[in-house]
């Protein structure tokens, strides 16, 4: 596996509410901007998906792809990896680590390592996953932030 980038913000929303979105996988392309689709492909018996195939468009950066996910028991943890190698990624493991601030906050963790299928300096690959970040959290932070 290779290095992993980690990154934190903290969300005027409680741990539920951010749990709630990052769940809430046929949302994303009403407030992740990178993300055209999504589909659910298979759900654990509690209803939260196991199997979600993404349609990303980033520009230059295009991929469909499918994560498998596993959540922590008390949902303070939701983790994913990449069911197979795609044209563009041969690995992707991720995860978000919520953590509850305890005053209506939470500081939320986001864990990202991927292994591109083209060769990339590991300096330029951190770069990449920090920027894919640093858009991934404020967009959740937006999102969680927006009463509905």
């Amino acid at each position: 596996m290779t290095d992993s980038s980690t990154q934190s913000i903290v969300v005027r929303a409680t741990p539920q509410r951010v749990v709630e979105i990052i769940s809430d996988f046929p949302a994303y392309p009403g407030w992740a901007s990178a993300v055209q689709t999504v589909e659910v492909l298979e759900e654990y018996e509690d209803g939260y998906a196991s199997r979600v195939r993404f349609v990303l468009d980033a520009g230059v950066l295009k991929d469909t792809y499918t994560l498998e996910y596993e959540y922590a028991e008390d949902l303070s943890r939701i983790q994913w990896r990449l069911v197979e190698p795609t044209r563009v990624q041969k690995n992707q493991d991720g995860s978000y680590d919520i953590d509850d601030n305890g005053d209506g906050t939470a500081t939320v963790t986001y864990s990202l390592s991927v292994q591109l299928a083209a060769p990339m300096l590991g300096m330029l690959r951190r770069r990449a996953e920090k920027m894919i970040m640093d858009v991934a959290l404020r967009e959740l932070k937006k999102r969680a932030e927006t009463t509905d």
